[in-house]
């Protein structure tokens, strides 16, 4: 019998319907959901923004701080059991997926440390006749009800990236997981609530449908919309947001590599492996577009495909795979259309080029395919590296920069000027210095520009975003001397 996931309401209500969660590798039914309509995203906003306007309700920050702390440690007893769900569920390698966990767990840990070392702002006065005898400093309060919908490629940090600031900053909290992989967003959440966070205060749900979805988004109780996921369903919600309420919007690209010709091509090599093909290429930021100086383009192209067609494809579970499914079979169908046509315009198939199921890709290598093909110019989001020879770097980075995309960028060289040029110059919200475009830790930054995004993500700055700094302004008593 199938595992039942409830909707996480705070309140009783009856499902819409139901969807089942399958195995994205064979297909295999994992668990059953329950999907919410318009009733029940009323009764989950209705409570969320009761919460937020009673003020004696709030949680103090170190409750707050318990809560993380807790769920922190449940994670880590459990973190076994939660890499292996999320494996099955959203078909990233065992090994990989473990890797997730703990950067979920960290990224709670961060939420914490960031309340602990987050102490408000003292504003300069008294220096001018204006200010004299004032004193001001700034205090942080939740933005609002914060409305969370998420992407299917990392089912357990992204939400932590979501959700655990929202929980930090103090913020009501509701959640769409992707459909593909909602079990790993409940188990999150169950945690929170065993960590000791009331219900109310974190719910989650599935809707029946995309009009209920955007009613949920676009209600104007909502404070704050965390978006992950594709950039025409981003910028379309956010043109629909009531006014008033803040977003942050993480789209993808096609994200560009130059490897200028005194690169070390033996440390390039794993690199662009791990960036091209971890979790099958379905990362916002996954190496896609590689520009190799012509003197060694060839080579390295050949060792990249050498190297992809001997990774282990396989069931995502095992110890052994290296590259797992993708999410869906019609994504094998599409990437296999893309990756003709590239072919027939002029590409040269170095590897792959073919599913391995209807559930799997071969991890493929394209030889300089045309500019107008699709690979070159749309977000593959699938196991297909593109290498593309140049002549002198300012054509690679205007090429590079070509797209309306920009997110994170990289260049392999032993040349600190070469260094210096391309990240001066490329388009893009971070570069990587002889490191992939898909490097990320949790702390950091993380931006996507033009088409690719909104705001800033990372835990602080999402933090940040979930806050709202008011400012405490103080007229000391006459005769009284302000403290400096």
């Amino acid at each position: 019998m199938l595992a039942h996931y409830p909707a996480m309401i705070a309140n009783d209500i009856s499902p819409a319907g139901s969807r089942q969660v399958s195995s994205p590798f064979d297909q295999t039914p994992i668990a059953d959901i329950d999907t919410c309509d318009d009733q029940a995203v009323e009764a989950a906003l209705a409570t969320a923004y009761a919460l937020f306007r009673n003020r004696d309700a709030w949680l103090s920050v170190t409750q707050r701080i318990v809560i993380l702390e807790k769920a922190c440690a449940i994670m880590t007893e459990r973190a076994e059991t939660l890499a292996l769900e999320a494996a099955r569920e959203g078909g990233k390698p065992l090994n990989d997926s473990r890797v997730e966990v703990a950067r979920a767990i960290d990224s709670l840990r961060l939420c914490v440390e960031c309340l602990r070392n987050d102490g408000g702002e003292v504003i300069p006065m008294d220096i001018n006749p204006a200010s004299a005898g004032k004193q001001a400093f700034t205090i942080a309060e939740p933005v609002g009800v914060v409305v969370a919908v998420s992407a299917f490629n990392h089912p357990l940090n992204l939400i932590a990236h979501q959700v655990g600031p929202a929980v930090a900053a103090g913020c009501p909290v509701i959640v769409k997981p992707a459909e593909e992989t909602p079990l790993s967003c409940f188990r999150l959440v169950e945690i929170l609530h065993e960590a000791g966070l009331p219900a109310a205060w974190c719910q989650a749900l599935v809707t029946d449908n995309r009009e209920v979805a955007t009613r949920l988004v676009t209600d104007p109780r909502v404070g704050f919309f965390s978006f992950i996921g594709s950039a025409r369903v981003g910028w379309s919600l956010r043109a629909q947001l009531a006014p008033g309420t803040r977003c942050a919007l993480e789209h993808g690209g096609a994200a560009p590599v130059i490897v200028a010709k005194d690169a070390d091509i033996d440390a390039v090599i794993p690199r662009l492996l791990k960036g091209g093909f971890y979790h099958a290429g379905q990362v916002c930021v996954s190496v896609q577009r590689v520009f190799v100086h012509r003197s060694i383009a060839q080579e390295l192209a050949a060792r990249l495909a050498e190297g992809a067609s001997q990774l282990r494809v396989g069931d995502p579970t095992l110890e052994e795979t290296e590259v797992g499914p993708l999410i869906r079979p019609a994504e094998v169908e599409r990437i296999g259309q893309w990756v003709n046509e590239a072919v027939s315009a002029g590409a040269e198939l170095l590897c792959g080029g073919e599913p391995l199921s209807s559930t799997i890709y071969a991890c493929t290598v394209l030889y300089d395919p045309p500019d107008d093909a699709k690979v070159s110019r749309e977000e593959i989001f699938g196991p297909v590296v593109c290498v593309y020879p140049y002549d002198e770097i300012e054509e690679a980075i205007a090429r590079a920069n070509s797209l309306p995309w920009a997110f994170q960028a990289a260049v392999f060289t032993d040349s600190l000027s070469t260094a210096k040029l391309a990240s001066s110059r490329l388009d893009a919200s971070a570069v990587m210095i002889n490191e992939h475009t898909a490097f990320r830790v949790d702390w950091m930054p993380f931006a996507g520009l033009r088409q690719s995004g909104l705001g800033t993500g990372g835990i602080p700055y999402t933090l940040h975003d979930m806050q709202i700094q008011k400012l405490i302004v103080t007229q000391m008593s006459e005769g009284a001397s302000s403290i400096r």
